[in-house]
């Protein structure tokens, strides 16, 4: 009788005798000195570069902070902590601190919504047969918005501050020739109760134009179809805004919130042309200002570097919290799904 016959599977098969079981497997690559000269070019010298022109003067910032150096002779003492220790005693610069928090959380919230609302109209916002489009003039309008970013902040700050003017000003005058007699002579930047609202008035203006570009480019790149659809679900134009436009350009809302709450946080020069001096009772008073004047001014620069230190401590916990407040609204999700 014979034996039956056996057959192996290429599964079970095994290795070719003197074959390890590694030699399927890429091996890795030794260090020649062509990878070891684009390493050191493409990341050690970059590397090196940011080290010396970013995180060595946040830690020469750090150590002037806990000093007593005036700026303009090489002695300085080793203070510790007492100048931050000062800083919570300081209600100038507590009050200065509240006005840029303020600011960071106004500011880029009045902007992001105002840009979202005209991108929407030039660019999905038209009529609501045919194919998906802006109103009309949309170009128009986009150029129009875009122009305040192209002026330099300085020249914006002290236009607005003439136009602000109490006695010659153009908003006190086209009030008043509306028929607004009270408005005569109205001091809109020396006024407590609207002397900050004021402000953020002309950096919202400034900065909208920008945005708004950023957000057209945005909300063309998502496909008409998706439009077209809600279109034919009955969306209205807010609907499809929320539910659609916002979602769909989530990491450029982002991005532009981090970035308009930084500028909000440090915003010296137009601060500085409308209202050197802080407003009334420091109703616009801000962090940096109070930096530049306890520096050039009083001479006490280590105590400068300090606020310089909250400063930034400040600004990088509010780009913290909104990366945060993103993933805690389903911003990551939202990334895993699309990846």
């Amino acid at each position: 009788m014979s034996s039956p016959r056996t057959s192996s599977s290429p599964a079970t098969a095994a290795p070719p005798s003197g074959a390890s079981p590694a030699s399927g497997r890429r091996r890795r690559r030794r260090l020649s000195f062509d990878r070891l000269s684009f390493f050191a070019v493409a990341l050690l010298l970059p590397l090196a570069v940011y080290v010396v022109f970013v995180i060595s003067p946040f830690a020469q910032a750090v150590y002037f902070a806990m000093t007593d150096w005036t700026g303009f002779t090489p002695e300085m003492a080793f203070v510790g902590l007492d100048n931050f220790t000062r800083l919570l005693g300081d209600d100038k610069f507590l009050r200065a601190l509240a006005n840029s928090v303020l600011l960071a959380l106004v500011v880029p919230a009045v902007t992001v919504v105002l840009a979202l609302a005209v991108a929407s109209m030039v660019t999905v916002g038209g009529p609501t047969t045919g194919g998906v489009r802006g109103i009309r003039g949309a170009g128009f309008y986009r150029v129009i918005s875009f122009f305040p970013y192209c002026v330099p902040a300085i020249v914006v700050g002290l236009v607005w501050a003439q136009v602000y003017d109490p006695a010659r000003g153009l908003l006190n005058g086209i009030l008043v020739g509306l028929g607004f007699e009270g408005m005569a002579d109205f001091p809109w930047l020396g006024d407590p109760r609207t002397a900050m609202a004021a402000s953020m008035f002309v950096i919202v203006w400034s900065f909208v134009g920008f945005y708004t570009v950023l957000f057209v480019a945005a909300i063309k790149g998502v496909p008409a179809e998706i439009y077209e659809a809600a279109r034919i679900d009955g969306a209205g134009r807010f609907r499809t805004a929320v539910s659609i436009t916002v979602p769909l350009i989530r990491d450029n809302v982002r991005t532009a919130w981090i970035y308009l709450g930084i500028a909000a946080i440090d915003c010296f020069v137009y601060m500085q042309a409308m209202n050197p001096g802080g407003g009334p009772g420091y109703a616009t008073f801000v962090i940096s200002q109070d930096l530049y004047q306890t520096a050039f001014t009083k001479g006490q620069f280590g105590y400068a570097t300090a606020m310089g230190v909250v400063l930034a401590a400040v600004t990088l916990l509010f780009a913290g919290l909104v990366f945060l407040v993103d993933r805690l609204t389903g911003g990551a999700g939202d990334e895993g799904r699309r990846a």
